[in-house]
């Protein structure tokens, strides 16, 4: 089976990339690289003995985007990730977030439509349930007002989505997944965050290499246990690996409609301050980090009920947030020779 991944360069992408190819996947990738590098396919092809074609195209360029699907008619599945995702620069730029994310999702689908694309699968967050009322959250959790325009986004995109499963034979998956975090084990392919990181991981062993002077917590009176944000994280080939399971789930005709949604998390949270201390157990790096003000745009606590996952996809994820510390470390470790 072929199956396109949009943003094969990005971080989810590359890795579901190597779970895919050593699930026996045929994988090509369209990526602009304009929040990516093509370079990390060459530690995919490490990793897999496997060189992955992307094609360097801007999917809110429905032309080009068309050319590809054209140049490959025997694709049998569609992963979507190519989005922008950065909380705080889509509070500061929204329509930014607006034309890139939707767009680039209409592009797709219409090729979906016009080649009877089979299976397609969504990169979603759980960023669509807002300031959720009820923990942990499940599938069936009403959406509240999203919190920043990113999740928006995310919320139009399973909306366009879902009435498209109407008329459509094509069937889809919406993966929301909660903070995906770690490397490849191999410590060769990992997160590259476009300019200044924002995600909690890479702002760790960015301040620990020394690239930034120290880590703020943004936070710190907020209602838990000890006043920091709370998020559920899980390991990005946890996450990788759920998206082969998503494909198979498709092929294998399991699921009941033309649409359906899945949690991805660990089933746990943990606060912002446990997760710099699970860093500094699991490698012996201390930290320097301080408190600031809340940051515009953040819920307060989220983390998943993942049974659903587990039961129907068979999905295990298999990794801890020692794990999840300790891979992201030996990437930013292999960053920094790579720089050097």
């Amino acid at each position: 089976m072929k199956v396109l991944i949009t943003g094969g360069c990005g971080y989810i992408g590359a890795h579901t990339t190597v779970d895919l190819v050593n699930e026996g996947f045929d994988v090509i990738s369209i990526d602009d690289n304009s929040r990516s590098n093509e370079e990390i396919l060459k530690g995919v092809a490490k990793i897999t003995g496997k060189e992955i074609k992307n094609y360097r195209v801007n999917l809110c360029d429905s032309g080009r985007t068309r050319e590809v699907f054209e140049q490959n008619r025997d694709l049998s599945a569609v992963i979507h990730f190519a989005a922008y995702k950065t909380v705080p620069e889509s509070v500061e730029n929204p329509l930014l977030y607006y034309r890139n994310n939707i767009d680039s999702l209409l592009s797709v689908l219409d090729c979906l439509v016009e080649f009877k694309i089979p299976y397609f699968v969504f990169s979603s967050s759980c960023a669509v349930y807002g300031n959720i009322d009820t923990l942990p959250v499940t599938e069936e959790s009403p959406l509240k007002e999203a919190e920043c325009p990113y999740a928006r986004t995310k919320q139009i995109g399973e909306k366009i989505i879902f009435d498209l499963s109407k008329v459509s034979s094509t069937k889809s998956v919406m993966l929301r997944y909660f903070n995906p975090v770690g490397a490849h084990e191999s410590g060769l392919i990992g997160e590259v965050p476009y300019g200044k990181p924002e995600n909690l991981v890479p702002v760790i062993t960015q301040t620990a290499i020394g690239k930034i002077k120290e880590l703020t917590i943004y936070g710190k009176d907020y209602s838990t246990r000890d006043g920091t944000c709370i998020r559920d994280y899980i390991h990005v080939m946890d996450i990788a690996n759920a998206h082969t399971k998503a494909v198979q789930y498709l092929v294998d005709s399991k699921n009941g409609s033309n649409y359906e949604i899945f949690n991805l998390g660990s089933g746990t949270g943990v606060t912002v301050l446990e997760a710099v201390k699970a860093f500094e157990g699991s490698t012996g790096v201390k930290l320097n980090y301080t408190f600031g003000p809340r940051r515009p745009g953040d819920v307060v606590a989220i983390y998943a009920d993942n049974k659903k996952a587990i039961e129907k996809l068979k999905w295990d994820p298999q990794r801890d947030i020692n794990e999840m510390m300790s891979s992201a470390w030996k990437w930013e470790l292999n960053l920094e020779k790579k720089e050097g």
